[in-house]
Parts: structure tokens; C-alpha cells; sequence
């Protein structure tokens, strides 16, 4: 039933666009936007979901995740994803591909020295031309292969920037597992690596990174043809290499960020429809090496 398969879209773009290069404080995938449904394929045909999201953090923490400076670094970002679900399979999995569109905004500033960057346009676009479904009675594997481009604009040395100027190639897998047998109680998690390529023009290489998205929900019936999941949702994010390069200094390199967040989740599908409306807020804790705030995001899915 559409119902217990809700559509679900992964979707990636830079987070961090206008800081130095030799102060990377992030990934490039959009934390905690795969938590919920992540195993789960959608029917087969189009799909056009669009998703906005909302970063804000108002501390910068240090390597062992003491407050080094306050002031505020926001991200708004607005994407537009395109998805194929066909009916081919693929060692026994349903293939499927996507292109996402993101447009986004972003500044920094800081107590001290006021503003520091800033920038708004289109940014690196992300696009999945592997994604492998494995859908049984209790559960539900994705097995992802995509690669973020930096179609974003990005100038060494420019304050208002958008692009990433590097190019990121991801695996990823996604995996919900029922939990009753009615199939309204469901676990999920989505794991996804970054293998980032040297940035143009300052040859700097980003270290890699980890992506951690989880969740616990549970769908509860609202009235005819109307279903709200809800539940509790996280994520987590780890630099696993050094970063390195020109103007990278020692401690730059040593200072692999961690991301931690909690939060609550709730979606509205209409399956008769094919369409989805969600909602989710995480709060971060405990974060090293990069800034700390919450994240707000709402997500719109149609099918065709």
C-alpha cells in the first residue's frame, strides 16, 4: 500500500559556502533530511519533491567542544528534486535516479567583527544516477552511488560564495526495519560517505566525512485517505581524515569536527494522492570543531 511506502527523496548540497577554505566546518550533505523512510523505494514512475531547509547556528565550538566565538551562520536552501522509480530490477532490487536543483542563501557574522561573508544563487547540484531498492514484508535496503558538482559559483578568496568548488562523489545505503507487524512502528537510519576532491584554485583537499541519519516513528491514522507519522529523529556527522593542502595549518588539520543532533519529526501523507508534507526540528549538542544551533526543515513530495 502507497500508504506504508511514503515517497522518499535523498538530496545533497553544500552546507558551509562561504567560509575559508582552510576552515572547513562541515560536509556537504544536508543533515538529518533522510532520517525517516530511509530504505523505503517509492512506486514506480516520477516523483518531484521539494525540500526547505534551514540551518542556523549561533556558537563556534572548539576541538574539544569549548565555546571559542558567538555570532550567528545561516543557510537557507531551497531544493528541487526529480526522481525516476522504474520497474527494472537490478540483482533483485528496483532501480531508480535522481537530479537535485538546489538554490540556496547563506552568511556568517560574529560578535566581534561583525559580518563576514555572505552569498545567494544556485549551488552545487547533486545527482544519483545508481540508487538500488530492496523492499521485503518487514524491511527495506537502499543502496546509493551519486556525486555532488560544483555548479555552485565559488571564487578563491571571494566572501560570497555559494559552490563548494570541489567535487564530492558519495556512497550511501538507507535501511527501515518494521517493528510491528501492522507496519506502523518503524526504525530507520541512513549512512552516507563523502569523498571530497581538492578545491579549485586553492588546492586545498577537504577531509572526508561520515553522515549518520536515524529515527524512530510510528503511522497513526487521522480520518479517511489522511496518515501523520511521527517520532523522534536524529543525526550525526564526523570528519574521518585530515584535511590538508596550501595554508592548511597543523592544528586546521587536526581539528576533525563532530555533529551531533535530536529532534522531533512529523509527516502528513495522502495516499489516494500520492503526496506528503513534513516537518522536523533537530537541536545540535555537543559539536566539535564547527558551529552549533538547530535545524529546521519542511519537506513537499508529489508523484505522478
Amino acid at each position: 500500500m502507497r500508504a506504508e511506502r511514503p515517497i522518499r527523496i535523498l538530496a545533497a548540497a553544500t552546507l558551509v559556502f562561504a567560509a575559508p577554505a582552510g576552515a572547513q566546518n562541515r560536509g556537504v550533505y544536508p543533515l538529518g533530511m533522510s532520517a525517516v523512510n530511509s530504505g523505503i523505494t517509492a512506486d514506480p514512475g516520477f516523483t518531484y519533491a521539494n525540500l526547505f531547509l534551514y540551518y542556523s547556528r549561533n556558537e563556534s565550538k572548539g576541538p574539544d567542544g569549548e565555546v571559542v566565538a558567538t555570532g550567528s551562520n545561516s543557510v537557507l536552501m531551497d531544493m528541487n528534486s526529480f526522481v525516476w522509480v522504474t520497474r527494472k530490477q537490478i540483482l533483485g532490487a528496483r532501480y531508480s535516479a535522481s537530479a537535485t536543483i538546489p538554490i540556496a542563501n547563506n552568511s556568517l557574522a560574529s560578535d566581534a567583527s561583525g559580518s563576514i561573508s555572505g552569498g545567494g544563487g544556485f549551488a552545487d547540484s547533486y545527482y544519483q544516477p545508481v540508487i538500488l531498492g530492496w523492499m521485503r514484508e518487514r524491511f527495506g535496503i537502499r543502496a546509493i552511488y551519486g556525486f555532488l558538482a560544483p555548479t555552485g559559483r565559488f571564487d578563491a578568496g571571494h566572501s560570497d560564495n555559494v559552490g563548494s568548488g570541489y567535487w564530492t562523489h558519495v556512497l550511501a545505503s538507507g535501511q527501515t526495519l518494521y517493528l510491528s507487524k501492522d507496519r506502523r512502528t518503524a526504525v530507520s537510519a541512513f549512512q552516507m560517505y563523502e569523498f571530497h576532491t581538492s578545491q579549485e584554485g586553492t588546492g586545498v583537499e577537504p577531509g572526508q566525512t561520515i553522515n549518520l541519519d536515524y529515527s524512530l516513528t510510528r503511522l497513526l491514522p487521522l480520518g479517511e485517505g489522511v496518515i501523520l507519522q511521527a517520532g523522534i529523529v536524529g543525526y550525526g556527522q564526523r570528519q574521518t581524515t585530515d584535511k590538508g593542502g596550501p595554508g592548511v595549518t597543523s592544528a586546521q588539520a587536526d581539528a576533525r569536527y563532530a555533529v551531533n543532533a535530536l529532534g522531533v519529526s512529523g509527516n502528513l501523507n495522502l495516499p489516494a494522492r500520492g503526496a506528503g508534507l513534513g516537518l522536523r526540528y533537530y537541536q545540535e549538542f555537543s559539536n566539535r570543531s564547527t558551529y552549533e544551533g538547530y535545524s529546521l526543515q519542511i519537506t513537499g513530495s508529489v508523484a505522478f
